[in-house]
């Protein structure tokens, strides 16, 4: 007898298509067979040592996260509700261009201090892998060799690749080192990941020229995988910059998935049309493209990833050292406040929309959930002078929000056929960003059930299907027969985001059922102790 039948299930199924009554049952960790209402009359229907009663509830494959920053949290924390209580069943990390592998140890170090805003600083966590292999098995053997809580993909992280070839230095590659990122890049993908990343407003990797991401793009496809850039600028600029990684895609023959695509800043107001037009011309001319939103407007990031290039070359030590100095760093100020840094995407940075969500230092709790303005102005003094002294005693380990997008175009690009969903949810913080727990019940709740910018069929398939088939995975994302058992049952009635920008934790309600790998890891809307997630490897060609 099978392991489990959910019985009358409205099955919405990933493929888009209507959504009907069936019966599923799973068995040894996948979906054994499927007897629609209409086939069973007359029937002896399915049985199996436990029923589930899903009547009222929508049945759909598990949601797939295509841009996630928990690599140290799936490591940290096993009950991982932040991801597993809304559905979500894997994870893609290893974005943006920075992550834990490849590594040595002076990278490593490195890594871990521009980007503790991420992650932490990973003191509570054993890192010790090296490679992209090694942090793969890492993730499958976690918490005693139970493994983590829902499945993980990993993208090759070019700027990580970049500080171990090359270091922190804004120039061009050597010959040889270009050799050895690609070879850094082969060999990832040969243990297991499933494309490259990038951050190209953040260093090092921003310092490589497009020459450089050619040449990395074309192993990356060779191998069938994918390009995952966080382009030059999301604001002034924003078209040139999605352009840029069009053609550069198109140059190397590689797959492209353009992560949080937005049109941010007021420079882009409604300007998401043009966004897609640019987007279908490629894909009406052959380009393979792909890319994922959050169902928000506020961004979120590091206060350090503001400031320009040049003052973060060098790394964590050298960014401090300049913020220290009081003639750079009225040079940084007039840069960022007057001319547009770039790593505020070329526009001059507004401070009353940047809001500190979290700091690593327990001491600096009082910015948090402050603008950079309003704490200004509470002490009496500018603005620069509040962000440099947070920057220096937080040792750059601040995140924000930054309130800077525009809803008219959160929709349009929500609508396009190649849409994905990612939730670019940073776990880190006393106030994290409400995406990292809202991010798939909220596109189900607000813009399906209430809004109707999307079909609920539609909107299942632009979260599971859709990724799954960037991902190359021949086994997930659809409720088929054959299909691995990672599921979610939803009541399309009530479910929500619970998060809120002044409860960002709060998880959702209305999915009160959540499979992985056929084991319940919600059950009755609470987290069991499954540990059922493991790494998925890519798919050789």
């Amino acid at each position: 007898m099978e392991d489990l039948v959910i019985r009358d299930a409205e099955v919405v199924d990933g493929g888009g298509g209507p959504s009907y009554r069936a019966d599923v049952v799973v068995d040894g960790g996948r979906i054994v067979s499927i007897v629609q209402e209409a086939s069973a009359a007359g029937c002896q229907r399915p049985k199996a040592r436990r029923e589930l009663d899903a009547e009222g509830l929508a049945l759909s494959p598990g949601f797939i996260d295509m841009h996630a920053h928990s690599d140290l949290a799936l490591l940290r924390d096993p009950d991982h509700s932040a991801k597993a209580a809304q559905g979500v069943t894997l994870e893609v990390i290893g974005q943006d261009g920075l992550s834990y592998a490849p590594v040595d140890d002076r990278t490593l170090a490195e890594v871990r201090r521009a980007i503790t805003g991420w992650n932490g600083s990973g003191d509570d966590i054993d890192l010790d892998w090296r490679t992209v292999g090694e942090y793969l098995d890492r993730l499958d053997s976690g918490f005693e060799g139970r493994g983590i809580a829902v499945n993980a993909a990993y993208l090759i992280p070019q700027g990580t690749v970049r500080a171990l070839a090359v270091g922190w230095e804004d120039r061009e590659a050597t010959p040889d080192e270009l050799d050895r990122m690609r070879q850094l890049v082969a060999e990832g993908l040969e243990q297991g990941a499933v494309g490259l990343s990038s951050g190209l407003t953040y260093t090092p990797g921003m310092y490589a020229e497009d020459a450089e991401l050619t040449e990395l793009c074309r192993v990356v496809a060779s191998y069938g995988g994918y390009y995952c850039p966080h382009h030059r600028s999301y604001g002034a600029g924003a078209l040139e910059a999605y352009e840029e990684m069009v053609a550069l895609t198109r140059e190397a023959d590689c797959s492209l998935h353009l992560a949080h695509a937005t049109m941010n800043f007021g420079v882009n107001k409604g300007r998401a049309p043009e966004l897609l037009s640019l987007l279908d011309k490629a894909l009406a001319e052959g380009a393979d493209i792909t890319l994922d939103t959050y169902p928000y407007t506020p961004g979120c990031t590091t206060l350090v990833a503001m400031l320009p290039s040049w003052a973060s070359e060098g790394g964590p030590e050298a960014i401090l050292a300049r913020l220290s100095d009081d003639d750079t760093a009225e040079r940084i100020r007039h840069h960022m406040e007057v001319i547009g840094a770039d790593g505020c995407h070329g526009v001059p940075i507004e401070w009353d929309t940047i809001e500190i969500s979290g700091v690593s230092q327990a001491a600096l709790g009082d910015f948090v959930g402050r603008t950079v303005q309003q704490s200004a102005d509470a002490r009496g003094e500018a603005p620069w002078v509040t962000a440099r002294r947070l920057l220096l005693d937080d040792r750059l380990g601040s995140t924000i929000l930054q309130h800077v997008g525009h809803e008219e175009n959160v929709r349009t690009i929500m609508r396009h056929r190649v849409h994905t969903g990612g939730s670019d949810g940073i776990l880190q913080g006393t106030k994290p960003h409400p995406r990292a727990y809202g991010t798939f019940p909220h596109y189900l709740g607000h813009y399906v059930r209430e809004l109707g910018v999307l079909s609920l069929e539609e909107c299942v398939a632009h979260l599971t299907s859709r990724p799954a088939a960037r991902l190359r995975l021949p086994d997930r994302g659809l409720v088929r027969e054959g299909y691995r058992a990672d599921l979610v049952l939803f009541d399309p009635r009530t479910v929500a985001a619970g998060s809120t920008f002044e409860e960002p934790r709060r998880l959702p309600t209305g999915i009160p059922y959540v499979l992985v790998d056929g084991r319940f890891v919600i059950e009755d809307g609470r987290r069991t102790d499954e540990l059922a997630g493991r790494a998925v490897r890519r798919t050789p060609r």
